[in-house]
């Protein structure tokens, strides 16, 4: 299935007024060239776990502040972008600036569990599209606005299917519809009341400028393999696809469904069943150390049949880290990309020096990816400060 991004509104006056200053420059060459940009390049921002309902300890010199205000003050970072230069790294586009984002990537975890006394995934939605969809100003290479792209996380999926804690209300599917809806456009738009978890997978793909992207719900297990093996099918072997999912590659033993009859979710097992797999390593899930070694297998079994997957971006257990993943008999090597989030990162929620989004620099000429990790918070006693530019990383999507 192809993808339709959503695109993030602005304000009329204020891209009339975007209109007028690109007017005014195209008919400067000066300008043009001390911009200094690299108009080949795909910019795209990657974020992940928002957590809206959730707080802070820490924040700018405050204590115990609320998500939405920490995603705001984010989003405000994100905003500068385009007048930042690249480092001098090697990376794509070293030493230009940026000028364009053409994608804002956010792979889930919009809405925190409603756990109680957490709000419900409808009030967080709400403040999500305010921040996300109605305060981002960045506009793409042809000056339209920057495209959205969301994937679920475990949270939004729990929200909606319900769980082995109280949550209040039982169920709430309504970042599950909304992200359906914006990225899928049904011909017959999903609603809270005829959502099925079970049948409307949020997964999706298209080419951009020669490279295949893919998103998919949670994580690549034996049912989500299906479709993307469907949708691999209609992509030449020497494509290079590169793989959006909430959950890291080994995943969790317990977003598996639980094994036994009658499948239920139970505060003794722990499972979450946001899986169509089934755990097959035991029949509990009850400690975050459980082994998913033969789930993993069928995924690197996939992975070997499409060698053309080479990148893989993730969320959901969060700190800016590039490494390579090699599955648990060492027996493959995939390019992957962990990002931070702005609520619960493992190392940036107890130093919020080290809260970082990450930047995506694709060059489709030479199929080559930077990805940049980017400190938004560096100097917490000034909310103004430049972002800083931290860890890199540049790979080959060349395949062999």
């Amino acid at each position: 299935m192809q993808f339709h991004p959503f695109r993030i509104q602005k304000p009329f006056v204020g891209s009339i007024i975007s209109f007028i200053i690109v007017a005014l420059f195209s008919l400067s060459p000066e300008s043009a060239i001390c911009q200094n940009t690299d108009n080949n390049v795909v910019q795209m921002v990657f974020t992940s776990d928002a957590h809206y309902a959730l707080t802070r300890k820490n924040f700018q010199g405050d204590t115990n502040v609320n998500a939405r205000v920490v995603n705001a003050a984010m989003i405000k970072k994100i905003n500068t972008i385009p007048e930042l230069t690249l480092p001098e790294d090697g990376g794509v586009a070293a030493g230009k600036k940026i000028g364009a984002v053409d994608y804002l990537i956010q792979t889930g975890d919009i809405a925190n569990r409603m756990e109680i006394p957490y709000q419900s995934a409808a009030d967080s939605w709400a403040q999500f599209e305010t921040d996300y969809m109605h305060g981002v100003t960045l506009t793409d290479h042809n000056h339209i606005a920057t495209k959205l792209l969301l994937a679920p996380g475990n949270h939004d999926i729990t929200n909606a299917i319900g769980y082995y804690k109280p949550m209040n209300p039982k169920t709430d599917p309504t970042v599950m519809v909304k992200i359906y809806n914006l990225m899928l456009k049904p011909a017959h738009p999903k609603t809270n009341a005829d959502y099925n978890y079970s049948t409307d997978k949020i997964n999706y793909s298209n080419n951009i400028h020669g490279i295949h992207f893919v998103f998919i719900t949670l994580w690549p297990d034996s049912a989500e393999r299906i479709w993307m093996q469907k949708d691999l099918d209609t992509v030449a072997a020497k494509t290079p696809v590169i793989v959006f999912s909430h959950d890291q590659p080994t995943c969790e033993a317990k977003h598996f469904t639980n094994p036994l009859p009658p499948h239920n979710m139970t505060a003794q097992n722990k499972f979450e069943n946001l899986t169509a797999e089934q755990y097959k390593e035991g029949t509990t899930a009850a400690g975050d150390d459980d082994t998913t070694d033969i789930e993993q297998r069928g995924w690197v079994k996939f992975l070997k049949a499409h060698p053309n997957i080479k990148a893989y971006f993730h969320g959901n257990s969060n700190w800016n880290e590039f490494y390579v993943y090699k599955g648990p008999d060492n027996d493959v090597a995939l390019n992957t990309f962990r990002v931070d989030s702005p609520m619960k990162g493992k190392y940036s929620s107890k130093d919020e020096t080290k809260l970082s989004f990450q930047l995506i620099s694709l060059d489709p000429k030479t199929q080559t990816l930077t990805v940049r990790e980017c400190l938004w918070d560096a100097d917490p006693a000034n909310s103004l400060s430049n972002i800083v530019f931290g860890a890199n990383k540049t790979v080959s999507l060349k395949v062999d």
